[in-house]
């Protein structure tokens, strides 16, 4: 008996070791095969002349003082980026965390907005209003976007959002008899906060600050239209090098360069969320928020609306605006022509070619981010499943410049020669699309009660049955955010995509960025138009987002 019992708990095992494998098998092949094997041969072809790796190549780029230059402006401008963030967001998380007031839930929706705009609408709505010819340029005769200023507001509006739903969604959940319990033994409201709240918010504070570290460090597409010849990111100059100067050497340290500073940050950010996920005792949402009271609080709920309105709401109908200065729809009606210029097809076409790639890219990044969450789920993983874990974060913060210039020169032999396939694109866009399915659907996951599972493989369901009826109607919701979610970053991806679309196939960041390179009025509204459509879509596709978010209270992306 004991020794059939041991047969029964090895083949058990091993049926788990090889469910574990089967469902792991295919992330790893599709990341080792569209995200490493492309980075890898771009940095190569650069730090490798005659089949001999020259890593002195590193110390001779980092000697040069423009070189240093850009790397001291990513990191100052990604510091004080962040540093503004939380100024301005964070009496915005506490009032949507504390307060209840009319209009929450729509407010809390348009705030999210700017976060799931392409970089580049972002660019064009604030060249808009800070550029030549732009609203404070009509008004007081005051340009921006040839300063540094352009460029952190816009990084201040894209990343308000993610404070507000990471702190936010943590305040909300702080007990306040806490907090109170301090002021009724003689702390005043300050200490009170200082002493009790803060340590508490410390790691989510933490989390949020990396987070738009992260996005402000490896900023592209803002820089690029704002910042001009004067001001380079790291992103940036990686693009300059790679397509306008061909110096794959210096483009490839580069690459290196962020890669270990990505890699850091992310370690950071993992330590860090994983200390808010155990030292916290929260309290429902839902019995935390109040009305307003006294002048004070009024007060900071109309500077926050003030805040919302100015910062984020006005760029973008000022983008609206424009797009609307000539008569009769003239740059929407200008969108149907061909130009017999950089596009080969008219420019409205970028729209029917952005929704087929992103449905694509969500459809690839959903099955390939699915299967990696189930695997990490599982009790039995092992080191190898939870290492890829932390890889799966790389490409947000990796060059996409670099992954779309390393498919160009990695895919171009069979089995994989791809560089005249439609499928690129979805693919290089489904890669930024699978963290954020992960991120979705891993806690859905890990909150499955495993006794369900056990009870249902007891009973002879197979491993897809399992799935099927116990945690498919479980994580459903989940997993239509998760897609919700990889639809938008998709639509709005521009880094690899400039690279690698094609003349007569162009996306709608794309045409944009094409549209802003070229002088003349025409030129310029087009852009404005096909910016607010390209605004329209993902803020449709956010609120179908938000209406399957209504019952999800942990305020978090």
């Amino acid at each position: 008996m004991d020794l059939t019992r041991t047969e029964v708990a090895v083949r058990k095992d091993r049926r788990g070791s090889a469910a574990r494998l089967g469902l792991i098998a295919l992330p790893v092949a599709f990341f080792a095969a569209f995200f490493a094997y492309p980075v890898a041969a771009i940095v190569a072809r650069g730090l490798k002349v005659d089949g001999v790796w020259r890593f002195g190549r590193i110390g001779e780029v980092l000697a040069q003082s423009d070189v240093r230059h850009v790397l001291w402006f990513t990191t100052w401008q990604a510091l004080v980026s962040t540093a503004l963030t939380l100024l301005i967001a964070l009496p915005g998380a506490y009032v949507f965390a504390r307060f209840d007031f009319r209009g929450k839930q729509v407010l809390r929706a348009a705030v999210t907005v700017p976060f799931v705009l392409p970089t580049v609408v972002v660019g064009t709505a604030f060249l808009a209003l800070v550029g030549r010819g732009g609203l404070l340029d009509e008004l007081w005769g005051v340009r921006l976007d040839t300063t540094v200023w352009a460029i952190l507001l816009a990084h201040v509006f894209f990343n308000y959002a993610v404070v507000v739903r990471t702190v936010g969604g943590l305040w909300a959940q702080l007990d306040p008899r806490q907090e109170e319990a301090a002021r009724m033994l003689g702390a005043s409201p300050w200490k009170a906060w200082r002493q009790v709240t803060l340590p508490a918010l410390g790691p989510a504070v933490a989390a949020a600050a990396l987070m738009v570290f992260l996005f402000t460090f490896t900023s592209f597409g803002v820089v690029q239209i704002l910042g001009g010849p004067t001001f380079s990111t790291l992103e940036v100059e990686i693009y300059r090098q790679t397509s306008e100067i061909f110096d794959l050497s210096t483009a490839a340290v580069l690459t290196l360069i962020q890669f270990v500073a990505v890699g850091a940050i992310l370690a950071l950010h993992a330590w860090t969320v994983r200390r808010r996920e155990t030292a916290l005792r929260l309290v429902d949402a839902s019995v935390t928020a109040r009305r307003p009271r006294g002048a004070g609080q009024w007060a900071l709920l109309g500077g926050v609306l003030v805040t919302v309105v100015v910062l984020l709401m006005l760029p973008l109908a000022v983008l609206v605006q424009r797009s609307l200065d000539s008569p009769g729809f003239g740059y929407y009606r200008a969108l149907t022509r061909e130009d017999g210029g950089i596009f080969l097809v008219p420019p409205i076409e970028a729209i029917g070619n952005s929704l087929e790639y992103a449905v694509a890219a969500t459809v690839i990044a959903v099955v390939i981010g699915g299967l990696a969450a189930v695997a990490l789920t599982r009790r039995d993983a092992g080191r190898f499943v939870r290492g890829f874990d932390a890889l799966l974060m790389l490409p947000l913060g990796v060059s996409a410049v670099t992954v779309g210039f390393g498919f160009l020169i990695a895919l171009d032999e069979p089995p994989l020669d791809l560089r005249s396939s439609w499928i690129l694109v979805p693919l290089a866009q489904a890669l930024v699309g699978v963290p954020f399915v992960v991120r979705s659907m891993l806690p859905v996951l890990r909150a499955v009660d495993v006794r369900l599972r056990e009870a249902a493989s007891v009973l002879g369901a197979s491993p897809w049955r399992v799935w099927r009826e116990v945690d498919l109607p479980m994580v459903r919701r989940a997993l239509l955010i998760a897609a919700g979610f990889a639809f938008a970053v998709s639509l709005g991806e521009f880094g690899a995509t400039v690279f690698i679309a094609r003349p007569d196939n162009p996306t709608l960041p794309v045409a944009v960025a094409r549209l802003l390179g070229r002088p003349g009025d025409l030129n310029y509204g087009q852009a404005m138009a096909l910016s607010t459509i390209l605004m329209v879509v993902c803020a449709v596709a956010l609120l179908v987002l938000e209406r399957l978010r209504t019952a999800d209270r942990t305020g978090e992306f």
